[in-house]
């Protein structure tokens, strides 16, 4: 019998060369319900939401609210699920556990090492991630390639191992111009601070605008090294 990671491969070659929205039907159509799309609010989520919900607008889209985010993207959640017509599922991490890590370690204990970092991520957004999952059998994700060199390996159809799902990547091979191209020839609701310097936008204190000539994952994590820059949904940071 195949393995996961064979079928993905699979997959992936037999889906070689298809557009994201082909992808998209397809798993939509494979899938059904057991398939979300976890949205963080970012240019090629929004261009993937708009994608979706041409195809169906029944497909489960969904959020992590993480406590810390900008008044932008909150603005953005309200009116990309009015623009849409849909409504757009959030999923919050467990309070009490955030407050122990704040009371043990500081409001903002993440910049002061990597693991204290991971640990909020992981808090944060991992396992809310796990209750958004539920159920799933694949969820679908706004990773390009040339974002960052952590996500130069990636393909368009993956077994994720930790979360135990088929992860596609359709807009794997997009350019950030074909993304911008796609935004306004379709006139899809964009987070402001894009206007505003920043590519990638995450958590508030964790995201700052990058300066010209930067990486466009420049400004997430900034005082970490590139290699290190995942908030853990991409791999698996150490959560203890």
């Amino acid at each position: 019998m195949m393995d996961n990671n064979q079928k993905a491969k699979e997959l992936t070659i037999t889906l070689e060369g298809k557009s994201p929205e082909e992808v998209l039907k397809y798993f939509i159509d494979t899938c059904d319900q057991k398939l979300g799309f976890a949205s963080s609010m970012g240019a090629e989520d929004q261009v993937l939401t708009d994608m979706i919900c041409k195809i169906n607008k029944k497909v489960n889209i969904f959020t992590l609210d993480t406590g810390r985010l900008f008044p932008e993207t909150y603005n953005l959640i309200e009116k990309t699920s009015n623009h849409y017509d849909i409504k757009i599922k959030v999923f919050f991490p467990d309070h009490k556990k955030v407050e122990k890590m704040v009371q043990e370690k500081g409001i903002n204990h993440f910049y002061k090492s990597v693991e204290n970092r991971e640990r909020c991520c992981y808090l944060r957004k991992k396992e809310p991630l796990h209750r958004a999952f539920k159920g799933l059998e694949a969820w679908v994700c706004g990773l390009r390639k040339d974002q960052s060199i952590t996500r130069f390996e990636n393909k368009l159809v993956e077994w994720d191992e930790q979360h135990g799902l088929f992860k596609i990547n359709p807009l794997i091979d997009w350019t950030e111009e074909q993304v911008w191209d796609y935004i306004k020839k379709n006139n899809v609701p964009y987070n402001e601070l894009h206007n505003k310097g920043f590519p990638s936008i995450g958590c508030q204190p964790c995201t700052r605008a990058i300066k010209p000539g930067e990486d466009v994952r420049a400004g997430r994590w900034w005082w970490e090294q590139p290699e290190k820059k995942e908030c853990g949904l991409h791999n698996q940071p150490n959560k203890n």
